[in-house]
């Protein structure tokens, strides 16, 4: 059996590298280990720059902790160079995760491994499981993608 530390260390497929076109974004659902034989919620959002560079991060503004995509599951500003959060209009930079406007200027959102290995966008660095908490979820993720990882 391979333990969370040990899980952390791998990639894991997220999906492939043509599913998310420049200057967008697409939140997945995903579960990680609590640290203590259980799971939660691990909810991100993987956006791709215009440059074409891929950015991940946990999908909750530090505002208060709610998801970026509420409503339609847009990530980006009407310039389609920063994220932005639905609910208060905070607005981030999409290569380092940091608030350049709004109610939390200058916090950061959590940054998440993220690599393109053989045509496929990979997260690292955390211990994903599988598990699947998509139901249950509101109508402000309606754009959400769903992830299982197989072991």
């Amino acid at each position: 059996m391979v333990d969370a530390g040990e899980k952390a260390r791998f990639y894991f497929v997220i999906c492939s590298e043509t599913e998310i076109a420049r200057s967008e974004a697409k939140a997945f659902d995903l579960a990680e280990s609590d640290g203590s034989g259980g799971s939660k919620p691990f909810r991100i959002v993987i956006a791709r720059n215009g440059k074409g560079e891929y950015h991940a991060y946990r999908n909750a503004c530090p505002h208060q902790g709610v998801w970026l995509n509420i409503g339609a599951g847009k990530f980006f500003d009407e310039t389609g160079e920063l994220l932005q959060c639905g609910r208060h209009g905070a607005k981030f930079a999409v290569e380092t995760g940091t608030c350049l406007s709004g109610e939390c200027e200058g916090a950061q959102l959590e940054k998440v491994g993220v690599a393109v290995l053989d045509g496929d966008v990979c997260v690292h660095g955390v211990a994903l499981l599988e598990e699947d908490f998509s139901r249950g979820h509101d109508d402000d993720m309606e754009d959400t993608m769903e992830i299982t990882i197989h072991s």
